[in-house]
């Protein structure tokens, strides 16, 4: 847990920062976590943990802050910010540049890729991931992944590539009928012109990589990143050698995939089986 020791420390992190703040004018007004935590009708763990940035504070905690220390509209409007960045912050990056791209190219070997995800589908996803999460913490991690799907809706949206493996139609994420909509919602999606399907079918043998992989294309004077993430975060790589090898998997991954219109005929008979 952060201290008040070290409050000169940048803080790592939106939610830390937030925190930061509500620890400085908490001590400049006396108050104690439990004290501060009463005036705000919430528990003094609650405090602790915003004040730490294990978690970002509620809107209504926000709110009370403002109140408590009359700064109106400060600690609110400063959580509406910091809500709407959100991300980790070793993601940041990604974001930003995924905001940019003018081609996202991407393989998911076993969940469906953020920017495919249905509501209940991501909702599903974080609370398997993180099942001692509050309700509110798991809703705010799905409406930032919701949002970064709005570099789709743009007036020239980046071309979407997607390889998914055949266990990403079959594994059942949240329940039948959520797996159901996510299987609508990806022939919708595929139905557009900026959206191409494939899967790599399950008789397909060994896939040329077991690991997911997002590439991103830019203009033509920018060069072409990948991105990838081990179990607690991820990283932008730039190399060219590296980046280089990485087109040539995916292109590995796209030739030994069924073709666009033979992926969304599976996807299909995947989701009709889902109703059964």
């Amino acid at each position: 847990m952060t201290t008040e020791s070290n409050e000169a420390v940048a803080p790592l992190s939106g939610a830390a920062y937030f925190g930061a703040e509500v620890r400085v004018w908490r001590t400049h007004a006396k108050l104690s976590q439990r004290e501060l935590g009463e005036k705000a009708t919430y528990g003094q763990q609650y405090v602790a943990k915003v004040e730490s940035g294990e978690r970002l504070a509620s809107p209504e905690f926000a709110a009370a802050c403002d109140v408590v220390f009359g700064t109106p509209g400060t600690f609110a409007r400063l959580r509406e910010r910091i809500a709407q960045r959100g991300y980790p912050d070793w993601f940041e990056p990604y974001v930003k540049l995924e905001q940019r791209a003018t081609a996202i190219l991407a393989y998911s070997p076993t969940l469906i890729m953020g920017m495919l995800q249905t509501e209940p589908y991501a909702h599903a996803v974080f609370r398997k991931a993180h099942p001692r999460d509050e309700l509110d913490v798991t809703a705010e991690k799905v409406a930032r992944r919701l949002k970064r799907q709005e570099v789709m809706k743009v007036e020239s949206p980046p071309l979407l590539w997607v390889v998914l493996d055949e266990s990403c139609l079959r594994r059942m994420v949240g329940t039948p009928a959520v797996m159901h909509d996510q299987l609508t919602h990806l022939l919708r999606t595929a139905e557009t012109p900026h959206a191409t399907l494939q899967v790599l079918p399950y008789r397909s043998g060994a896939p040329a990589s077991n690991l997911p992989l997002v590439m991103l294309r830019f203009d033509i004077d920018e060069p072409d990143v990948l991105y990838v993430e081990n179990p607690v975060s991820g990283q932008v790589i730039d190399s060219p050698g590296i980046v280089a090898d990485a087109n040539v998997t995916y292109d590995r991954l796209r030739a030994d995939a069924l073709s666009p219109e033979r992926s969304l005929s599976l996807i299909r008979k995947v989701m009709e089986e889902w109703t059964t």
